[in-house]
């Protein structure tokens, strides 16, 4: 967890990141303004199930279900007392911790397989400079977790999602910009005393939506969580706005992100939504955001939503099968237009467009940093 010097610059990289990704082209402007957007359902909030009340958990990025209640993480590993693994109750009281054995880096997001073994996603790069990126995995019974380094083939990607394979391997889900992010898989079986390369798997583009969210257009864009369901047939990904629910009827989870058409759940206006799971179930989806930076007395709530059975009306997505080299990728003008004229209205719009991004990117600016 950052203290309150590398929380400020934390969360002004968040906002940056992406300012950076805009001012780059990989948001483009006409990506705002398409007038396709899909619009998933009423956007009801969640309902709340419990409050998590332990001052340690304010940064909550990452949480699973399991049978008597939940583990969470926090994202970042500055105050010694918040760099743990948290497993709580079902009322959301701390029932006991698990130190790491060594500092991580930046905790992201959890994963929970089938043997109950918890898998914590050390692949948080807000400056994309790291060598290497890391899982750490606790065993039912261990008592410190192993931490497995790996790196990408490419470049540096910041990512905050972590999903599992019906065979049990991690895949890494980038966070994106612009819609699209990259699924990076170990190339062998992962050792502790070595580092494992990396390979991309695919690409994944999530409908755009008009759900209402503290980051406006910035926080649709892009991927903060994800979660498989208990059986193994369902895996969901999470933006700060919405829900992006997949099938994966013949357990290939790559495949069903790459090639599927999600459904798609609002969760509107969570203050910092960062974590996703699945119910012991499998009937809904759980929620929870981070309360630093909120107004005093805030406390991480844990929301639920229904998980969705209906397909929403949506564009496909962009589709993979084929390893990609993770590139900016720009939506063709088909997607960002639309109707008669769809090409060009973009153009037309250009630099008053552009103009109005800015302030609104620099207003996010101002209020991320304004918090602290």
């Amino acid at each position: 967890m950052r203290v309150r010097g590398r929380l400020t610059w934390g969360r002004r990289a968040r906002a940056g990141a992406v300012l950076t990704a805009l001012l780059a082209g990989v948001v483009p402007p006409a990506v705002v303004l398409a007038p396709g957007a899909a619009t998933a359902g009423a956007a009801a909030a969640g309902t709340p199930v419990c409050q998590v009340r332990d001052d340690r958990l304010r940064e909550i990025s990452g949480m699973v279900a399991t049978d008597d209640g939940y583990v969470v993480i926090n994202d970042g590993a500055d105050d010694e007392a918040r760099r743990r693994i948290f497993f709580l109750d079902q009322r959301c009281a701390v029932t006991r911790t698990v130190s790491f054995p060594s500092r991580p880096r930046d905790t992201e997001d959890l994963a929970i397989g089938r043997d109950g073994t918890v898998w914590v996603a050390d692949i948080g790069d807000n400056d994309r400079t790291r060598t290497t990126v890391g899982v750490w995995r606790l065993a039912p019974g261990a008592k410190r977790p192993v931490l497995h380094r790996m790196t990408y083939p490419d470049r540096p990607h910041d990512a905050e999602a972590l999903l599992l394979d019906a065979s049990g391997r991690p895949l890494i889900v980038t966070k994106g910009g612009s819609g699209t992010v990259f699924v990076y898989a170990p190339t062998t079986a992962l050792r502790s005393d070595a580092t494992t390369p990396l390979t991309p798997l695919g690409q994944v583009t999530v409908p755009s939506t008009t759900t209402s969210n503290p980051f406006s257009f910035l926080g649709r864009g892009v991927i903060t969580g994800a979660a498989s369901a208990p059986d193994g047939r369902r895996v969901v990904l999470r933006s700060y706005a919405d829900a992006f629910e997949y099938d994966v009827p013949d357990g290939d989870v790559v495949r069903a992100l790459t090639t599927g058409t999600p459904r798609i759940t609002p969760l509107p206006d969570e203050p910092q939504g960062e974590s996703i799971t699945y119910s012991r179930d499998g009937r809904s989806l759980l929620t929870v955001s981070e309360s630093a930076g909120q107004p005093a007395g805030t406390r991480s709530t844990i929301l639920r939503y229904p998980a969705t059975a209906t397909t929403a009306t949506a564009a496909p997505p962009t589709r993979s099968d084929d390893p990609v080299a993770p590139t900016a990728v720009r939506p063709a003008a088909g997607e960002v237009g639309g109707g008669e004229g769809g090409q060009t209205w973009p153009l037309a719009l250009g630099a008053g467009t552009l103009l109005v991004l800015l302030g609104v990117a620099a207003a996010l600016w101002w209020r991320h940093t304004a918090r602290q």
